[in-house]
């Protein structure tokens, strides 16, 4: 798994990361203590999801800890000439439609967003392309060959 993030990811990751610690977890307690108090544990519904989410919670909270620790912040070329991390990309395939994506790291893709991770097919295969540069990406569908027709350090308008 590559260790590369936006400024942008990582502000999210540690936001995530500050919430689930100083808001979410300490809710949870109290809810778990509340319902404690209440006598009888085993019979006690409350108690048990407070249980259960404190512990999803402190899972997410130590996979973010882990992950944040070894992210590194890199931005974007100013000008880009090839394809690298955090350029948006513009391609187009045979039958003449384009798609433009980001290319991010694997802890922020957001296909929705136009964000797809460096280590997914597409992102491999668009690596170090430039423009004109046909490729081919392998999918479970079938291959695909696509032609870049932008490379910009900006999401396109």
């Amino acid at each position: 798994m590559t260790n590369m993030i936006s400024a942008e990811g990582r502000k999210r990751l540690q936001e995530r990361y500050d919430f689930l610690w100083e808001t979410e977890r300490p809710r949870m307690v109290k809810n778990m203590a509340d319902a404690a108090a209440e006598g009888d544990r085993s019979e006690n519904a409350e108690y048990i999801y407070s249980k259960k989410r404190l512990r999803e919670i402190d899972r997410e909270l130590k996979h973010l800890g882990d992950r944040l620790k070894v992210l590194k912040v890199v931005y974007p070329p100013l000008n880009p000439t090839s394809v690298s991390f955090g350029c948006w990309v513009t391609y187009e395939d045979e039958e003449g439609e384009e798609r433009c994506y980001q290319l991010v790291g694997p802890d922020e893709f957001d296909v929705s967003q136009g964000k797809i991770s460096i280590d997914s097919p597409v992102g491999k295969a668009l690596l170090g392309k430039k423009v004109d540069e046909e490729l081919t990406i392998r999918r479970p569908a079938g291959d695909l060959t696509v032609t870049v027709i932008s490379i910009t350090s900006k999401k396109p308008e």
